[in-house]
């Protein structure tokens, strides 16, 4: 029974698995259109070198070494009994149906699988491949993951994005179409966006019907191109406390059907600013104090 006051995804596996389910970090060794020049070079501007790969992912591993390192590991730290296959760097459907298929079965292929989560782009969804994510979400429990950052399209320009928020709306109408599961991202202090548009974006996820979210805040990777801007003050970044509660009126707004994945990212070692992210269970206890503090909870704002 959980004691938050938001729809975790933690409770949501435990609730469907009965056990404690843990999530594995995958690097398949793809790339993105916004970095190998079909799209654009170098990437969004919050990216760092190594995508949104995880720490610790030893991504010079084939891919089921890379699933049984991590499991001893996870069953050490956690005492997790099952597993999802997180692929997480860079566009995770931006290959030939043939390879993914490869991939995702080489990973599923593992009885201690329970199911799969597939970070990609909106742009990076062609019939073909929705084809194929429809097949394995018959077969297994599955989640796709799709970069939304915001809604407005200034802002998208603004950090290179490569789409419009156009572009996301259709994506995730057009999985929703096939009964997939999606959970998009979106970032919170973004160059230029003011408190009102970011809690526009959080609204716009209750219109688009999603399944889950990740909230991050924006924060300054080794490698990315926001590196110069923060370098000369031209970057203002968000306080530990602007943060707090920044998340907490954004939970107040979000429908309580969508499960929340995760409330910040977590840059460790790319990490350039801030440093307050780097305490990352102490900023998440302050989330919880701070709701608490308002007695709150996820969806109590959402008919404003």
């Amino acid at each position: 029974m959980t004691t938050k006051r938001y729809t975790t995804f933690t409770a949501e596996l435990r609730q469907r698995f009965g056990c404690r389910v843990q999530r594995i970090s995958l690097d398949a060794g793809l790339t993105c259109p916004n970095r190998d020049g079909s799209l654009g070079i170098g990437g969004c501007s919050f990216c760092g070198d190594r995508g949104a790969a995880a720490v610790g992912v030893q991504t010079e591993l084939p891919l089921a070494e890379q699933l049984q390192r991590s499991k001893e590991y996870l069953r050490r730290k956690f005492k997790a009994d099952q597993f999802i296959g997180y692929f997480q760097a860079y566009s995770n459907t931006y290959a030939s149906v043939g390879a993914l298929r490869n991939l995702y079965q080489t990973a599923l292929a593992d009885p201690e699988l329970v199911g799969m989560i597939i970070g990609t782009r909106p742009d990076c969804l062609p019939e073909p491949v929705l084809d194929l994510l429809t097949e394995l979400h018959a077969k297994t429990y599955l989640w796709l993951e799709l970069g939304m950052q915001t809604m407005h399209d200034g802002t998208l320009a603004a950090i290179n994005r490569g789409h419009d928020h156009a572009c996301l709306v259709e994506a995730v109408q057009r999985c929703q179409a096939r009964g997939l599961r999606v959970c998009v991202h979106l970032i919170l202090g973004l160059p230029g966006e003011t408190r009102e548009q970011m809690l526009a974006s959080v609204r716009e996820l209750n219109r688009l019907g999603v399944d889950g979210v990740k909230l991050h805040h924006l924060h300054v990777l080794k490698g990315s191109r926001l590196v110069d801007d923060y370098q000369r003050g031209a970057l203002r970044l968000l306080e530990r406390e602007e943060y707090v509660q920044l998340v907490c009126d954004a939970l107040e707004l979000l429908d309580p059907r969508i499960v929340i994945h995760r409330l910040m990212g977590d840059g460790r070692s790319e990490l350039l600013a801030p440093d307050w992210s780097r305490r990352k269970l102490e900023v998440l206890n302050l989330i919880d104090a701070e709701l608490k503090k308002r007695d709150s909870r996820q969806g109590c704002r959402l008919s404003e």
